[in-house]
């Protein structure tokens, strides 16, 4: 706080970004136009289809085995120039060479002591919607192509990451636990949101893959919590309380540019990496901008919001946070309308 009172810093620039990314009431959006061939209608066909809206970009086959499966990997679809143009503004971030407004640079819990911020420390770079270069990801016609399948043609990307998944100690802190990500989101319906999930580089079972539970996504949201595991686990990286380390999983191998698309309630995780490189991806989760906020107290998210909010106050040195508020931070719109969300 500055002797006025009013927030200063990284309270004053949170809010600046708030103000800019909340319209004065009453004003019209400024449509964001980009190409796209898929003509979306919100109305699904009963009985049939649930998880995908009618469109002319997928095949028939596709749609049916997302309706089943909760999840669909498709080919080469970001080319490896962007790629390396996204692993190039990685390192920068990476060696400070630049510093997105809002972005939260994760370091594993067990690399902290170390003096010297690098990719061989940082893990994670979450909430990029302020760096003009990795959020060109969420605005990749040929992504939200696909995107208007699942969420029709007003989109807002909602949660951002570059996930750089670092060569595994004895203590496997690298792991992901299996979850459903919609733990983490206070919007619904859940069905009008998806995960776009772009490898970097190869990923396979030696470098720690994503795994799916193929169906999932057709069940309710669990408990989650932190996995009972050996050693250090990462800050947020939660995990299904009761998850059955017997039940049948995929291993989703993909080559660089393979994209996957999946459902916020399909359970899914990664494992360790057992190479000496960094196994690399790029996601978004994109909603539909007519989704609404919910309010998660006294639902088996408001421990979730306790954590975060304690995250977000001690970044940002704000004590009148709430979730929405995070999640308004983080909303860019990217096509079509500004609605409810």
């Amino acid at each position: 706080m500055d002797q006025r009172g009013k927030p200063s810093g990284p309270a004053a620039r949170l809010n600046a970004i708030l103000r800019h990314l909340s319209p004065p009431r009453g004003a019209a959006p400024a449509p964001i136009t980009i190409p796209t061939s898929a003509k979306v209608s919100a109305v699904t066909q009963p009985g049939r289809f649930r998880y995908t809206l009618d469109n002319d970009v997928l095949t028939t086959e596709q749609r049916q085995f997302y309706e089943e499966n909760g999840y669909l990997v498709i080919k080469k679809l970001v080319s490896d120039e962007d790629i390396e143009r996204f692993r190039k503004e990685f390192i920068r971030i990476c060696n400070k060479e630049v510093n997105p407004l809002g972005a939260m640079i994760m370091q594993d819990e067990t690399l902290r002591s170390q003096s010297v911020q690098s990719e061989k420390t940082v893990n994670k770079v979450q909430d990029f919607q302020e760096d003009e270069e990795l959020f060109r990801y969420c605005t990749l016609p040929q992504v939200l192509r696909y995107i208007e399948c699942f969420t029709g043609p007003n989109i807002m990307a909602m949660h951002m990451m570059l996930i750089n998944k670092l060569p595994d100690s004895d203590g496997q802190t690298f792991r992901h636990p299996m979850h459903q990500d919609l733990h983490y989101f206070p919007f619904r319906p859940a069905d009008r949101i998806v995960c776009s999930w772009t490898a970097m580089e190869r990923a396979d079972r030696n470098n720690g893959c994503l795994v799916v539970l193929p169906g999932t996504h057709k069940e309710s949201l669990k408990p989650h919590g932190y996995p009972k595991w050996e050693g250090t686990v990462n800050k947020l990286f939660h995990g299904i309380l009761d998850y059955d380390e017997n039940s049948p999983r995929v291993h989703v191998v993909m080559e660089k540019g393979d994209t996957v698309f999946f459902h916020p309630l399909l359970i899914h995780g990664s494992g360790v990496n057992k190479t000496s490189g960094f196994r690399k991806s790029i996601s978004c989760h994109f909603a539909s901008s007519e989704c609404y906020y919910i309010d998660v107290k006294d639902t088996l998210q408001e421990d979730l919001e306790k954590e975060v909010l304690e995250l977000a106050s001690r970044k940002f040195n704000l004590s009148s946070l709430d979730l929405k508020d995070i999640w308004s931070f983080r909303a860019r719109l990217v096509q079509g309308e500004r609605v409810n969300l």
